[in-house]
């Protein structure tokens, strides 16, 4: 093993996990959402629109995105602020960030699985909140 791969070599062992989340790597990040019945506030909202265009404005300023990266922020944020949610959308999305924009998936699955959107998708339903968790943790 040479001393570069050395550096970027990681190993992990998991066991008996039940109902948590686990990452291994070097550069990891995790986010959990809680789904809850009642639906976001004003400054919830504004503070989840801000993050949506601080996203766009790095999508937007990265010369190796690609140009549909912008378009489908766009799509994410109409699909999540629908007034029923839009888990379809929401899922296809991140998967497309994942294939074509990875650099950013980790910020786009931020967006999703953020508290804000938790309460939106509540606020819609004890039915749409179940399956947004099992899609989304």
């Amino acid at each position: 093993m040479g001393e570069e791969e050395a550096r970027t070599s990681v190993r992990g062992t998991v066991s008996n996990v039940s109902g948590g989340q686990v990452a291994i790597g070097g550069t990891v990040s995790q986010t959990s959402t809680t789904v809850s019945s009642q639906g976001p506030s004003e400054a919830e909202l504004a503070s989840l629109f801000q993050q949506f265009a601080t996203l766009r404005g790095e999508v937007l300023a990265d010369p190796d995105t690609p140009d549909a990266a912008a378009e489908k922020l766009d799509e994410l944020e109409a699909a999540i602020t629908a007034e029923k949610p839009e888990l379809s959308t929401m899922e296809y999305v991140r998967d497309w960030f994942v294939k074509y924009a990875p650099k950013f998936a980790g910020a786009v699955t931020a967006l999703v699985v953020n508290p804000v959107v938790g309460a939106l998708v509540g606020a819609a339903g004890e039915t749409l909140a179940t399956e947004f968790k099992r899609r989304f943790g």
